[in-house]
Parts: C-alpha cells; structure tokens; sequence
C-alpha cells in the first residue's frame, strides 16, 4: 500500500563513439584556447620583444626612466648593468632589465 513496487532498468545502449560529437565537445576548449593566445599571450610577447629592443638600443647619454622611477642619464654601459648619472657627479649603478622608458633628449635638466 505505501511501497511502491521497483522495477528493473534496461541497460543503456553502448555509445558508439561518434566522431563529430567528440569534436563538438571539444570546440569550447580550443576556441578558449585561441581567444586566450590573442587576448593575453600574443600582446606579452610583442611587448617583451619591444622592451629587449629597448634595451639593446641604450646608448651613452640617453635619458632613461627605470623601474623605481629614478630619472638619470646613461653613463656607463655593460652586459647587465648601466651606470645611470642620477646628479652631477652622482652615479648609481642599476640592472639594465630595471630600465623602463627611454625619454626625449633634453627631458631632464
């Protein structure tokens, strides 16, 4: 009266393995992948490959901004790091990857 009676379930049809499903389940995944690339990784990469030419084009006497926001002029060059005159008579040694904007001649005076 209160228990309803169970019945049994057939067994689910075995999937066959249909090729164009499994390419439709995996759309979303490759096409987040491609709006990722062009939306985060791609401009990453353009602006790293824009600040190592940066970099390689310091010369002596160029004005550069660096990452701390010390204003100085190129004094010195090398492999790694620039000697940065920060005041007459005043250098201050720096990372050459600490360089962030190379400024017009003339911003500093």
């Amino acid at each position: 009266m209160f228990i309803s009676s169970a019945f049994a379930q057939t067994a689910p049809a075995a999937a066959g393995g249909d090729m164009q499903s499994t390419l439709m389940s995996m759309l979303p995944l490759v096409l987040m992948f491609v709006v990722l690339y062009f939306v985060m990784i791609r401009p990453q990469m353009k602006k790293q490959k824009e600040h190592r030419a940066m970099l390689d084009a310091l010369a002596k006497g160029d004005e550069v901004v660096t990452a701390g926001g010390v204003l100085g002029k190129v004094a010195k060059l090398g492999d790694s790091y620039v000697g940065l005159e920060v005041a007459s008579g005043v250098e201050v040694q720096i990372q050459r990857s600490a360089v962030v904007q190379v400024l017009p001649k003339g911003s500093i005076k």
